[in-house]
């Protein structure tokens, strides 16, 4: 899906590239879903789901509507962030997705962190909707501090009949049943090379340091397991001194410098490790978007980092696999 000003186009393309049809669902029609709440969902080989603040929407390749399943309870109309990585996951009979209800209101205390339900279960065929899974009691997020919006945004994946999850910058990944009552059953600390997230505030205090913890602290931003590995794809945040210079006064061109040269400095990495938590490998993945990562028919695909110097009208993107025998040298 290309997002434009006026519309949204949906493309179909086969494994070759070759468009097979292009339309927009977006604006004034009488099939549109109306506001977008995640990546488009190929459903096998007849068509796609859109959900949409319509409700659950299939469509064929064509774009001709099959069936529309009108939401159950009024949904939250905030702002969704949409695109390749960032999807639900089959479930049972729905799909798993992060939680975008009530999205509008940061917790007010240690019982609201407890409340908090950072997933959703869907339902396309009845329109409802589930909040799941509760922080584990050792959670960084049930210690009594205070965190910036969405710090606690889900990572996850289904496999072998569990839900791994990473909070957001919390470096663990928890394990849960894929089945009710969905219960915890492990978790998995994640040992990154010079990882720095936001340690939390002891009171909310509504300033620029609070807030700006988001572009500064580390985070997961993907996690998928292939063949036993996890492939761990974050953003390592800033040392404390970066941290602190982010902060301070600068000129137009002065803060122009100051954050290119931050994005040279943390590039966005990617990691491996065993399904004990071994890290296996660590490196900067320099051609590919590590948080595209998605999982179709078993096999990994990401997204080609665009050429900043080469405006083209086409992106690529490539499956990926792992060089098992080389991991414990660890080669990427």
């Amino acid at each position: 899906m290309e997002h434009k000003e006026t519309s949204q186009e949906i493309t179909v393309a086969d494994f070759d590239g070759t468009v097979l049809a292009s339309y927009s669902k977006w604006g004034d029609f009488p099939d549109t879903y109306g506001n977008l709440k995640a990546s488009l969902k190929i459903i096998g080989n007849e068509g796609f789901m859109a959900y949409g603040s319509r409700g659950f929407l299939f469509y064929d390749f064509e774009g001709v509507l099959q069936s529309l399943e009108k939401h159950v309870d009024s949904q939250y109309q905030g702002v969704t962030r949409i695109g390749l990585g960032i999807g639900m996951e089959g479930l049972e009979d729905g799909y798993l997705y992060r939680n975008t209800v009530g999205g509008d209101k940061l917790p007010n205390g240690a019982e609201d962190y407890a409340a908090l339900r950072p997933l959703v279960f869907l339902n396309p065929q009845t329109g409802e909707t589930k909040p799941l899974l509760h922080f584990p009691e050792s959670s960084i997020f049930l210690r009594g501090r205070y965190f910036f919006r969405n710090a606690w945004d889900p990572a996850f994946t289904i496999a072998d009949h569990l839900i791994y999850v990473a909070f957001g910058l919390e470096p663990v990944i928890y394990s849960y049943e894929a089945t009710p009552p969905y219960s915890f059953v492990s978790s998995i600390p994640l040992d990154l090379p010079d990882y720095n997230p936001a340690e939390g505030e002891k009171e909310y205090t509504p300033n620029v340091r609070f807030f700006g913890q988001a572009r500064t602290s580390g985070k997961i931003l993907n996690i998928k397991m292939v063949n036993d590995f996890f492939i761990i794809a974050y953003f390592p945040g800033f040392n404390a001194a970066d941290r602190e210079a982010s902060f301070s006064n600068k000129s137009p061109e002065g803060a122009s410098n100051f954050w290119n040269g931050m994005r040279e400095k943390y590039p966005h990495r990617m990691a491996i490790f065993d399904a004990s938590g071994n890290r296996l490998s660590d490196f900067e993945s320099k051609r590919l978007i590590g948080s595209s990562m998605v999982l179709r028919n078993g096999e990994l695909w990401m997204q080609e980092k665009p050429d900043e110097e080469v405006e083209r009208d086409y992106f690529r993107l490539f499956r990926v696999g792992l060089k098992v025998n080389e991991l414990k040298n660890n080669e990427d």
